[in-house]
């Protein structure tokens, strides 16, 4: 658990995701269209995927995509998706020094 929450606050935002996932890649999509670049971490491609998986379960978050913003766990597909149709996600971005407007 420790491991990841060095992950994710070295960067403003970080995905953890699985290469073959849907949701995963719109959510990066959608960041990407914002000109984030978000650090992701692909769980099934890189060593340690299922251990920071785990780590990942043991915070309450199974799925993926599991987005941290500003070094805080803001959630999946979902919750971002309801951030940005409330326009909560372009501030949120802004606070966390990913987006520059």
């Amino acid at each position: 658990m420790d491991r990841v929450k060095r992950m994710v606050c070295e960067r403003p935002v970080v995905i953890f995701s699985k290469s073959s996932c849907i949701m995963s890649h719109t959510i990066k999509s959608l960041f990407n269209d914002f000109g984030v670049n978000p650090t992701v971490y692909e769980l099934d491609e890189i060593a340690r995927g299922r251990e920071i998986e785990q780590a990942l379960s043991a915070l309450g978050y199974s799925t993926v995509p599991a987005v941290f913003i500003g070094g805080e766990l803001v959630g999946g597909a979902n919750e971002i998706m309801r951030l940005q149709i409330k326009s909560g996600l372009k501030p949120l971005l802004i606070k966390a020094g990913a987006l520059w407007v």
